[in-house]
């Protein structure tokens, strides 16, 4: 049976926890294949807002297996804070719904004090970095220096621990920007979680997924992040440091890519992004104000302001072809109530020239964004359950966008919680 792949169109934040929690009950596994804590995958549901962050979103249907593959890089600390979140549920029998890969590699309290002190030292050409160790743990996963979930299971682990650790306490030195740390307590709070992290199973999941596949079981892969953060088809070097896109679930579950079956692309019907970067729809006015307040924009791992701006059919049509997305699912539709005009970028004026493709800079001063205007919508959407229910001006909204794309758009989010979803 064929994995479906679920993954953001934009620069993060889509949406992704919500359309994973609405699908899961057409699916026996969940599965993680790429980022870490940087991640923050919000659901809502009885009124109450939940935020994972390594953890599959597909942990609190009864029916959903839940999977962190080899790809995701897994922060000990952060994730028994998640369990203990998690212990709140009576009932959620994490421990029986939840396996990790042997092959995912752990962040070290020194892989977040590199990120913090490499950040700190590049002063204004900083990249945004959530200061989680992500980066410097893939450094080190690519480095073949890094520490993985399996070793934890050998006689000379902590040996091992040791010599990367002492490695990287060196790097740290060697940074302009001082950092203060107390190691000491760092470690403690560290080994701790390491023994939570062994009261879960860890398993070989390429064969688990195969068996799983070869028994007729149904799979949703759940990606982080967003295709425009992909180490290599991202707007680098303000990217993450994992592929983001489709190719990102084979490496990162090993599954092969004949075993693909649905892309779900999740696009949000305007666009944000957190952090440092270039943005090349980014409003500095009232309209993008709105768009952040109404959204509740703010980053659900940094909690940090996102910045907003016009949907950007060029960076969405690159994310769609990069992917091969065969559905699209487009979120926020009811924080656009009450915009008289909305605009979208359709093309790039780049370099003297006016192109619909991205680029391989779209700094400011190489683009010039040209815009198609259309009326906007009044209706409070958040209370709609059908598809007929929307107002003309959305459903043009969506039929261009559809054109354009040349995908399907089979949902629209009209709100947070996993309800207010309508299904076209």
């Amino acid at each position: 049976m064929a994995v479906d792949l679920l993954l953001g169109l934009q620069w993060g934040d889509e949406g992704k926890g919500k359309i994973v929690d609405v699908l899961t009950k057409d699916y026996d596994i969940i599965a993680r294949f790429q980022g870490g804590p940087n991640a923050g995958h919000t659901l809502e549901f009885d009124g109450i807002k939940h935020v994972l962050h390594t953890i599959p979103s597909g942990i609190f249907h009864d029916n959903a297996m839940n999977v962190i593959g080899n790809g995701v890089v897994i922060d000990p600390v952060i994730f028994k804070k998640e369990l203990q979140n998690l212990d709140k549920f009576e009932g959620l029998d994490y421990k029986a719904k939840m396996v990790i890969s042997r092959k995912a590699h752990l962040i070290l309290p020194t892989h977040r004090l590199l990120d913090a002190a490499s950040e700190a030292s590049k002063g204004k050409a900083k990249i945004g970095s959530t200061l989680k160790g992500i980066g410097p743990t893939y450094m080190d996963k690519t480095g073949r220096n890094g520490i993985r979930v399996g070793d934890l299971e050998l006689a000379d682990w902590k040996d091992r621990y040791a010599t990367l650790r002492d490695k990287h306490i060196s790097m740290i030195d060697f940074y302009d920007a001082k950092i203060e740390y107390d190691l000491e307590e760092l470690e403690s709070e560290f080994f701790a979680a390491i023994k939570t992290l062994k009261t879960l199973q860890f398993i070989d999941s390429e064969e688990y997924l195969y068996q799983a596949q070869k028994g007729g079981k149904s799979i949703l892969a759940e990606g982080a992040q967003g295709s425009l953060l992909d180490i290599d088809f991202g707007t680098y070097p303000f990217v993450t440091s994992s592929n983001t896109t489709a190719a990102g679930a084979c490496t990162g579950l090993g599954v092969p890519p004949n075993q693909i079956g649905e892309v779900f692309g999740i696009f949000k019907a305007y666009t944000t992004r957190v952090g440092s970067g270039p943005f090349p729809t980014e409003l500095f006015d009232e309209d993008g104000e709105t768009m952040g307040r109404v959204g509740n924009e703010f980053g659900a791992t940094t909690g940090r302001a996102r910045r907003c701006g016009w949907l950007d059919l060029v960076a969405l049509k690159y994310a769609v072809r990069v992917n091969g997305v065969t559905q699209l699912m487009m979120m926020k539709g009811d924080v656009l109530s009450g915009f008289k005009t909305l605009k979208v970028c359709t093309a790039y004026k780049y370099k003297g020239e006016t192109i619909e493709h991205l680029p391989y800079n779209i700094e400011p001063e190489n683009v010039e964004v040209v815009y198609k205007e259309m009326p906007g919508w009044s209706e409070d959407l958040t209370g709609m359950t059908k598809a007929e229910q929307l107002p003309k001006e959305l459903n043009d909204y969506i039929d261009y966008l559809e054109k354009e794309l040349e995908t399907p758009i089979k949902i629209v989010s009209v709100g947070p919680d996993r309800t207010q979803t309508i299904l076209r």
